[in-house]
Formats: structure tokens, sequence, C-alpha cells
């Protein structure tokens, strides 16, 4: 468990809410390094706070980014649960960026990412409710002069047992406040008791989003503030030849027009500005009207020639060569001599945009000390360091200030739009906002990256799966801060590849290959889980149909029922990446992904859907897929005739551990099917000539109405062993893609290995 300290008792607060009593903050840095008092950390005090006021008004600090997936809901739950609180008395206030006093729960940054927020505050949280409630009922017990054995708390009041006395939580704050915080961890409420942990919330801003008043990043005005754009190079690292901004200056509305310095060529690309020429005006219209009429000749430098045609076929050439081996079970190369028979097959996918709903925006006012930022992004913390440096500041001495994110997958938590506002705001010496289109957002954006893998498999006379060879290529993201990383890391090769669950292959050899990035690639919801699942998930679909195997049982047969499969130096694994978190505490467990595919299988009515010659032109695939500790299995019903592809149903089913608020899961497996139909269906992002060939939804599509799968069916799947919260915000993604192209080809018999998929 962690540290919590009574801050108002050390008169160290007093900004998380007006009159504001007690105030409890959970310390994350061990005691025994305050105690030693080592460097900076001597008079750091806590990360994650709640206060309780007069009013009674329950405030939780969130250090971590609304961008819809209900953080802001789930983490108070699990406060609210054992503080025994009244919910419509519980308020969120979002913490700015300082990772000196915000670095949330699981010490892993104020970075909103890796779906992580739930399963790191699961435990904090309830202790740190649980440890008010204490306080709360002492101070009552003091104001009573009776022993605190005698008080009890429900739903925001404290009872006196065995009379009619009660106190509100308000009337007791400022006692409790006096109060030290319990040193023992306190015994938490058991699952029967919860009131909240396991029930269906709505999110706390639904009524705001869904009448206007939500405040995201392109709802911030200041005083004076100007509006700008931005003509970026059109080639990474690309730079401004000349310009002429004659006819730019006679738009009404126009003010000014700016050179921001393009990428050094000495520095990683990282989060940094891509340079370019900014229109400065006292409108959006304006200034985009103004940027049309720019006059720029660009020296597209070194990736001027590069095609993504042409890449595509380097790696996939280079997905036949030998790579890197990252994972090595048994002797794979002896299974498959031995064999009979071996099966190939080659899978692709391209690179993807993130288009958030709300394309990137962020007001910077560079002249205010500190420097004051509002944006919608993931990464309070790194947009002050990128920030900083784009100003040549102190990363102290710039304060980020969040707003909601209209939608993300990624893309906010790369802070280059915030860096093009400081560096206008400095030169202009007023406030900016920085707005970017949709065409700016899709032709500039940090991709996900493309990848080509090669498999085989090994069978034997049974039709048993004997060896499984699996050599993936595709440029890391990694490269963003190191351009020398030309080959996967093993924090990428962790994401579905060496992480592999298939715990009944005896023989296994998983490896990577190099390539250069051209381009910026960074991480996108569920990262390199999409490409894993969708070429393992295939390839599996493809040897049942060899060995005419029923798709389920071989799924079952190669995952076995293992409860921990452990990877370590005897397959060729120094250091299991495992999400950033112990193996030990979260470890794979194939039985669980088999559970949640039998499962969903059974409410999908797999057993009869799956015999042929029910309908010409109808099949069902499956797919299942362990990422974020979570286990997801998806089974997708299609029909394909003359008029096109239907996707009449879809079942998903989802082990996730304990669930905090269910209804917030559904809405992400909603979600990740509709996110996942995209990628599956229409997402490509190609390039000629260094340049991004997509502009806007009319080429780069995304799933719609007319398109979309017609019923979306969310099975949460119980499990009583393991009880620890999972990731929810992206594992439902990545076995989409695979299901839908199984179950096309049960309907027509037509294999595509390459998304997204064309019919």
């Amino acid at each position: 468990m962690s540290d919590i300290v009574n801050v108002s008792r050390r008169k160290f607060l007093k900004s998380t809410g007006a009159g504001a009593a007690l105030v409890l903050g959970v310390q994350l840095i061990p005691a025994r390094l305050l105690a030693g008092g080592h460097g900076h950390h001597k008079a750091f005090l806590a990360n994650v706070f709640i206060s309780i006021d007069t009013q009674g008004t329950v405030t939780l600090t969130c250090s971590r980014s609304e961008m819809g997936q209900g953080v802001r809901t789930g983490v108070p739950m699990l406060l609210a649960e054992e503080l025994e609180a009244d919910w419509q008395r519980v308020k969120i206030w979002q913490a700015p960026g300082d990772e000196t006093k915000y670095d949330p729960p699981g010490k892993d940054g104020q970075n909103t990412d890796g779906s992580r927020s739930t399963r790191h505050a699961f435990d904090v949280m309830r202790e740190l409710g649980a440890k008010a409630r204490l306080m709360l009922e002492q101070a009552a017990a003091n104001k009573w002069q009776v022993p605190a054995h005698e008080v009890y708390a429900k739903n925001h009041r404290l009872y006196l047992k065995s009379s009619d006395k009660s106190l509100d939580f308000g009337a007791v704050a400022e006692l409790a406040a006096a109060l030290p915080v319990p040193e023992a961890t306190p015994k938490l409420k058991e699952p029967g008791q919860w009131s909240y942990i396991g029930k269906d919330l709505p999110i706390v801003d639904g009524v705001d989003m869904t009448t206007g008043k939500a405040v995201y990043g392109a709802d911030i005005v200041l005083p004076e503030m100007k509006i700008a754009v931005v003509a970026r190079p059109p080639v990474f690292r690309g730079k401004v030849k000349s310009f002429d901004a004659t006819q730019t200056l006679k738009v009404n509305g126009v003010e000014q027009v700016i050179e921001i310095p393009p990428l050094a060529d000495d520095k990683p690309a990282a989060f940094r500005a891509l340079g370019g020429i900014a229109v400065i005006g006292t409108n959006t219209w304006a200034v985009n009207e103004g940027r049309k009429k720019l006059n720029i000749i660009w020296d597209n430098g070194p990736f001027a020639d590069f095609s993504s045609d042409s890449y595509d076929r380097e790696m996939k050439k280079r997905a036949r060569s030998q790579g890197t081996t990252v994972r090595d079970k048994g002797d794979t190369e002896l299974a498959m001599k031995q064999a009979g028979k071996v099966i190939e097959a080659e899978y692709f996918v391209p690179f993807l945009a993130h288009t958030p709903m709300e394309p990137p925006a962020a007001v910077v006012d560079a002249n205010s000390r500190p420097v004051k930022v509002w944006a919608p992004t993931q990464a309070p913390n790194e947009t002050r360091q990128f920030v900083a440096e784009t100003l040549g500041l102190k990363k102290t001495e710039v304060a980020c200030r969040v707003t909601l994110l209209g939608g993300s997958f990624g893309r906010k938590s790369k802070v280059d739009f915030v860096c093009e506002a400081a560096h206008l705001s400095k030169v202009l010496g007023k406030p900016v906002r920085v707005q970017w289109t949709r065409e700016d957002d899709i032709q500039h954006g940090y991709y996900h990256a493309a990848s080509a893998q090669l498999l085989r498999g090994a069978l034997d006379r049974y039709g048993k799966v004997t060896a499984w060879y699996q050599n993936v290529v595709s440029p890391s993201l990694m490269a963003l801060f190191n351009p020398a990383q030309k080959g996967m890391s093993d924090l990428e090769a962790g994401l579905g590849l060496t992480d592999l669950p298939f715990s009944g292959v005896p023989n296994i050899k998983l490896q990577t290959g190099e390539i250069e990035t051209k381009i910026r690639v960074g991480w996108y919801r569920s990262v390199n889980n999409i490409q894993h699942a969708f070429a393992i998930n295939s390839f599996v679909d493809e040897l049942a149909h060899e060995s005419k195997r029923d798709p389920l049982a071989l799924f079952l047969e190669l995952i076995g029922n293992s409860t921990n499969m452990v990877l370590d130096e005897k397959e060729g694994i120094k250091e299991h990446w495992n999400y950033g978190d112990a193996p030990a505490d979260w470890p794979i467990m194939p039985n669980r992904l088999a559970n949640v595919l039998k499962q969903v299988a059974e409410k999908a009515g797999y057993g009869q859907l799956s015999k042929q010659g029910v309908k010409p032109g109808v099949g069902i695939g499956l797919a299942c897929h362990r990422s974020f500790h979570s286990y997801v299995a998806v089974a997708v019903q299609v029909e394909v005739n003359k008029a096109g592809l239907t996707v009449p149903r879809v079942d998903i089913a989802i082990d996730c551990g304990r669930y905090v608020n269910p209804e917030g899961v559904k809405k992400q497996m909603e979600g990740a099917v509709i996110y996942g139909h995209t990628i599956a269906r229409h997402g490509k992002v190609t390039t000629a000539k260094g340049a991004v060939e997509q502009h806007n939804f009319y080429d780069y599509s995304l799933a719609r109405m007319n398109d979309a799968p017609l019923n979306v069916f969310v099975h949460l799947v119980e499990d009583f062993v393991y009880m620890k919260p999972c990731g929810v915000g992206e594992p439902g993604v990545p076995p989409y893609a695979p299901a839908l192209a199984n179950a096309i080809f049960a309907a027509t018999g037509v294999r595509h290995r390459s998304l997204p998929i064309k019919i």
C-alpha cells in the first residue's frame, strides 16, 4: 500500500478547493527516501489529493486526462466506495501538469496511456478513502466523547451506534484535519459490501459533453488572444526554402505571417514542432483562407523520395529474411523438418492515422510567468518539458492546464502542436491558440507503424500444430527519440508478440527485422497489438482450414489451459516486458483467454453458424487476444453478396479482472468494435514523394452508419480467481480485424491477409 499523509495538518496545500478542511495526499515516494533526505524529494509530500470541506463536499484531484475513457468517473468511484461518500457530493478537480505533486498511483508519471489508470489506482484509492473515513469517524467520536468503534459512516454521514445522533462529513472535517493519518492499512470492504464498485454509473462529464458546456482545447479564449494555423512541410524533415505572403496578408482578419523554425537536423523529432509558416489573425476562417494563399517553395529534405509502395515491398522482403530472435522455445527448425505439412502466410497492416474527433489545438501565453498553457494533452509534464525547450526556459517556468480531450487514441500525448503555440506566443508577445484542421491532423500526424509479417506453422499428420514461426518487420516508434532505432524494441515486441499465449505449442520461434522510419510513427490505441493480433488470429484460422479442423477447437488447443505462462531466459527472454508491471502480479494466463473465447462462441451461437452450408455468403469468424493484462475474444458475423459486405452482429467478451464501472467497460468495448472496424475496412495512410496522400474523411474513411456493425453485444466475463482490474481502453481493438477477416473467409472462401479489407 502507498503512504498517505495529512496535508491539511501540515498546512502544505490550500488549492484543491475553497474552504477545504481535511486534505489527504497519497505519497508515492517511499518514506525511507524522505527520511534520508534524498535530493528534491526531501520536501516532497504527496501526489494525489482528496479534500473534504466544511460543507462536506469531497473533491478528488484527478491527475489523469479524460479523453472519453471515463477515468474521471472510475477512479473517484474507488475513493467514494471506502469513504462511504454520497456520490452526488463527490467532485473532480483536474490536476495541472506537476509530477512533484500529482504523479498518480503506480509511479508511472502523469501520462494517460497504457490502459493503466484504473488498474494502478485500484488499491491506492480505496486505501485513501478508507483512511479518510476512519479519520472522520475518529473526529465524530471525539466530538461525542465516545470510543471510535461506536461510530460508523454511511452515505456521507457519521452515526453513533445505539442512538439517533448523526453528523454530516462537513461538520467534522476540520476536527478530522487535526488528526494523524492511521498508520495501519485498514480492512477494506468485501465485494458483497460494495455500493459503487461493480455498479453502472454515468460518466461525470456526460451532461456537460452533451449540452456544450464541456471545455476542450479549442474552447479556451484569452484576452488579446490571436488565432494561428500553420502550413507545415509536406514531407517529414522538410524545410521552407522561400515563401511569399503578399496575398495572404490581404485577407481580412489576417494580421501577420511568421516562420516557425524547422526540426533541427541533429535532434530527434520527439514532440517538437515540424516548422513551417504560421498565419496569424483574429479568427479561424481568416487564417485558414490566408494559409491557402501562401506561396511556399519547400525543400523536401532527405525523405523526398519516400514511397509507401516501395517501403511496403521492402518490409515484406525483409520479413522473409533472417530476423533477430526475440523468443525461442523448443526446436522450431527440427519440428518444421519433421512436420507432415508446413503452412506459410504473409500479413500486412498499413500506416494508420489517429483521427480523434477534436483535432489538436492549444493555447499558450508565453509572456506570463510561469508560462501558461492550456492543452488537451495526455502528457502534461512532457508538455511543460517541450514548451520550456521551445522557449529556452526551465520546465518549472511552465504551467500546464489540462482541458478535456475530444478523443485522442494516443495522438495527444505528442505535444508538437503546443510547441507551435509557444513559439508563436513568444514572437507575438500575446496569447496564441494554434488550431489544427482535420487535414493537418491526417497529413502531419504520428502514424501507427505499418508492418509485414511472415508466419509458418508445422502440422503433424493428426493436424496438431507442432511449431510456430513468426517474423515481424515494422519501423520502431522509439525512433522518435533515437533515429538509430531501426527494429522493434522489447516493449513493442512485448505487445502481443513475445507474450504469445499459446501454451499448447511445443516449439515457438519469434523474430523481428529492421527498417528505417521515414515518417513520424508513434503509439496508437492498442499499439503493436493491432498487427500482431491480426496476423496470429488469421493464421490460426488458416491452419484450421488446412488441417480440416474447427477453428474454435484449434484455438483452444493452441492456447492450452496454463494458469501462468512464464517467459524467462529459457526462451531467450532476459527481461519480460509486461506492460510495465511485474509478471508475478500480472501473469500471462492462457486459461483466461480460452475462457473468453469459449464464452463469446457460445453467446454468438458459433456452433450452429460455423457449420458449412448454413446460408451462402454467411459466415462467422473468431479471434482472441491478450493485451494490457485483459483477455478479449470477438465473434463477427458477416453477410457477403453482390451489394457488398454487411456485419449484422458482433459479440465481444472481455475478462478484465475486477470491473469498477461495468457500463464504462461496455462503452469501451462498443467503441473498440467501431474503431476496429475502421482499421479493418478503411484505415490506410500512404505516401508518394514523401508526402501523405490522404487529406480528410473523404479519402481516409472511418466506419459510418451504413457499414458499421448493426448490433454489438458485449459480454463481461466474470473471473473469480484473478481479481485485479486490468486494462479496458485498448484491449477491445486488436481482435476485431482478424475476426472479421476470418468471418469473410468462412462466408466466401476468400482469405484477406492485408488491411484494409476491400470488398
